[in-house]
């Protein structure tokens, strides 16, 4: 594969003849496309297209492809592990103006996007046919991201993960060949499911340009709520035992004393700074008080105390908006500094175990750490703040970011239950899978024999 100085002498007039304006060289677009919300240094691409079909993606590909020169797939530019840099310059083709949502069913609760639809983008479209789309990261994603990156969020403990949620895809492969998968059956027993395949590989194996996605009703009653717990323990059993009686919570999110502070600095809320939840009942108005008052009995087991209401839709919608902004509240604690962002992901029973002894482990470093999760799916985050000209510091954050995957794994959990592997836990992958991680690369080989697509990623060859 050509490197990033020898990209940089490729003649792009091809593509720039095909795309015209769409097609840019200027340092301003390239560096908006290398930077990522990492502590990672910026890694700008060699030239940005911004095709509008799946047939203009099979071209930009396929010029690459018989030069050798790296393609890097982008889409909102939020994601956490460096999963879009460009590492070998190349191309970056930004899928975001592939914005068009194509087809919506409501009789069959699916529809059909371009990968550039966004997940609010999408929900605006359906606010009038009483359906919704649940998977929700935080960030306003792009549909097609949030498939190659097997996003989650705080719905996942009720509505599943896009591993759940996409029926099917439309994928560009190396070689500029375009393939179907899956389709809008809800259930098939064909082929290899290569639906499967590409949602979470990161677009190392294909760019996904449409994807087709599972809709739910609109429930008739919503309600959130913040519970507040004396202890870190309590807070946690009171989320294993909603989840082991099978309560049907819509959203179940655990935040530790410091993200409260944080959350109350940054978006001027006053809650207690204790070990918090932050829940939401989806159901008829019936159901959302049967299930409140369920959890309400199991809370005050665990020294919960009395539930917080937010029934009205501009109240929910500002205390999600305090949850979903953790990120900024966290760097305003220490304002000039940056964050190494990690997750992990255990079985339910180790949770309060797992997140206790990353506490200890978040003492020992001496950093700024808030934790929140989503719990209801045994997932957390952590977010090391560091002063970015401290080289102590950075080498703490890095640090516990190791030893909080070490922590997990050693409970049979994951690495990552949400921001996937990118640049930064290839290592982890190679200790959670052992020998399976050769037959990725494999797959890898067998798809991509050159390495052009978003090489340096997930997997090293």
């Amino acid at each position: 594969m050509a490197t990033a100085a020898e990209d940089r002498a490729v003649d792009w007039t091809t593509l720039r003849t095909c795309f015209g304006e769409r097609f840019s060289q200027s340092q301003a677009v390239r560096d908006h496309h290398g930077r990522a919300e990492t502590f990672y240094p910026a890694m700008p691409p060699d030239a940005v297209v911004y095709p509008l079909t799946t047939e203009e993606v099979a071209t930009a590909v396929l010029f690459c492809k018989d030069r050798g020169i790296a393609v890097t797939p982008y889409g909102t530019g939020t994601s956490l592990e460096g999963n879009f840099l460009a590492v070998r310059g190349g191309l970056c083709i930004d899928l975001s103006r592939m914005d068009q949502v194509l087809r919506v069913s409501t009789d069959d609760l699916d529809c059909t996007v371009q990968a550039g639809v966004t997940r609010k983008q999408l929900n605006m479209e359906l606010r009038d046919t009483g359906l919704f789309f649940p998977v929700d990261p935080g960030a306003d994603a792009s549909l097609g991201g949030m498939a190659s990156t097997r996003a989650s969020g705080t719905n996942a403990v009720r509505y599943g993960t896009m591993r759940q949620n996409a029926l099917g895809l439309t994928v560009v492969l190396p070689d500029g060949r375009i393939i179907r998968t899956g389709g809008r059956a809800r259930k098939s027993a064909a082929g290899y499911d290569l639906t499967g395949l590409f949602v979470g590989a990161e677009g190392t194996l294909g760019i996904i340009t449409e994807v087709t996605l599972r809709l739910y009703g609109q429930p008739e009653a919503v309600s959130a709520a913040v519970c507040e717990f004396e202890t870190l323990r309590g807070a946690v059993n009171a989320v294993i035992q909603t989840i082991q009686i099978g309560l049907p919570v819509a959203r179940i999110e655990l935040l530790d004393p410091l993200q409260m502070r944080a959350i109350n600095g940054y978006s001027h809320t006053a809650y207690r700074e204790c070990p918090t939840l932050f829940l939401e009942f989806h159901g008829t108005p019936a159901g959302v008080a049967e299930q409140a008052e369920t959890f309400g009995q199991i809370a005050a087991d665990n020294g919960g105390g009395q539930f917080n209401w937010a029934t009205r839709t501009e109240d929910r919608t500002a205390l999600w908006e305090a949850r979903h902004k953790v990120h900024y509240a966290n760097l305003a604690l220490r304002p000039g500094c940056q964050a190494i962002a990690t997750d992990v992901c255990v079985p339910i029973s180790r949770l309060c175990d797992c997140i206790e002894e990353t506490q200890r482990a978040i003492e020992e470093s001496g950093l700024t750490a808030p934790i929140v999760g989503h719990v209801g799916d045994g997932n957390f985050h952590v977010l090391m703040i560091f002063d970015p000209n401290s080289a102590d510091e950075r080498a703490r954050a890095k640090a516990l970011s190791e030893r909080i995957v070490e922590i997990a794994l050693a409970m049979e959990g994951t690495c990552t239950g949400e921001h996937g592997i990118g640049l930064g836990k290839k290592a982890h992958l190679l200790t959670e899978h052992g020998a399976a991680v050769e037959v990725m690369r494999q797959i890898k080989r067998a798809l991509d024999p050159s390495g052009i697509l978003n090489p340096d990623k997930v997997l090293d060859l």
